[in-house]
């Protein structure tokens, strides 16, 4: 089973957990839900939740799974035929925050931003106590506005660098790679263009029919012939000059990426007496969302 579908920290799956982490900052019926046809029978039972109460237009379900390019992609496209004005925040479905209230004030300091420097695309750095591996890292450039900002020039972006470069760049002060992103969906798509231009050509030569009766047929076609390509390693490392970084700090975060990763956040739930505070958020956010 996929991870954004298992109940990994309470009755709720990862991506019930995300959803509820963005309505703090994002009305539901503004949030699309990129998810793959092959999991149909796991999302299926929440596709209430996943369409914001809306038509099925807030769901964009992709043929096959072609990698994290291609979903943001798609999803960005999707967006730019309904808004082609609107800012975006992309999130991953499968991780672990600590304190979704201050993630989410982050990320609207990230929409104030981008709303103001439209070509500005923001990526929400965490700091890390220890230089774990497996993580994506951003090595820091200049403050840009001011340093009472924590808002940075990306020198470099390294994914999952071995243990020895994490270790040293760790030590100069990188962050590591949340894989939320904040821009204008042109700059968004405009960053996807530069990087990966037959990606960008492929979804271009079909924006027509997305939101059509005929868009299912075609996006199956085009599916067919995409390559596998990761976002992190093929846009994001590729245009470091494109992107700020908004540092994060006092925040725990964990793409629960490993088993060893999952089993130390329960250990730490348990031992800290998190569980039963985070039963409770859940509840309370739960009955804020109804209630909205």
């Amino acid at each position: 089973m996929p991870k954004q579908f298992c109940p990994l920290l309470e009755q709720e799956t990862l991506l019930q957990l995300t959803l509820r982490r963005i309505a703090l900052a994002v009305d539901p019926a503004q949030t699309l839900t990129v998810v793959t046809r092959s999991h149909e029978r796991f999302f299926s039972p929440i596709l209430p939740e996943l369409t914001g109460g809306k038509a099925s237009q807030n769901l964009v379900i992709q043929p096959g799974n072609r990698g994290t390019a291609a979903a943001i992609a798609y999803g960005a496209f999707r967006l730019a035929e309904m808004d082609p004005a609107a800012s975006v925040a992309v999130f991953p479905s499968d991780h672990w925050f600590s304190d979704d209230v201050a993630l989410m004030r982050n990320v609207e300091s990230a929409f104030a931003l981008v709303s103001e420097f439209q070509e500005l695309t923001v990526a929400l750095g965490v700091a890390a106590e220890r230089p774990e591996a497996g993580y994506g890292w951003f090595e820091l450039g200049a403050p840009i506005l001011n340093q009472a900002a924590q808002l940075f020039e990306v020198r470099r972006f390294w994914e999952k660098p071995p243990a020895e470069t994490t270790r040293t760049i760790w030590n100069a002060g990188a962050y590591r790679n949340s894989f939320i992103l904040v821009a204008k969906v042109s700059a968004l798509l405009s960053m996807i263009r530069k990087t990966l231009p037959r990606l960008h050509d492929a979804f271009q030569s079909v924006r027509a029919v997305l939101g059509t009766m005929f868009e299912g047929r075609t996006i199956e076609s085009l599916y067919n012939d995409l390559p596998q390509l990761e976002f992190s390693q093929r846009v994001l490392a590729r245009s470091p000059e494109s992107l700020a970084v908004l540092t994060v700090a006092n925040l725990d975060w964990s793409d629960l990426g490993e088993p060893r990763r999952v089993l130390s956040l329960l250990k730490r739930i348990e031992r800290t007496g998190q569980r039963e505070q985070l039963a409770n958020a859940i509840r309370a956010l739960h009955r804020r969302t109804r209630a909205a």
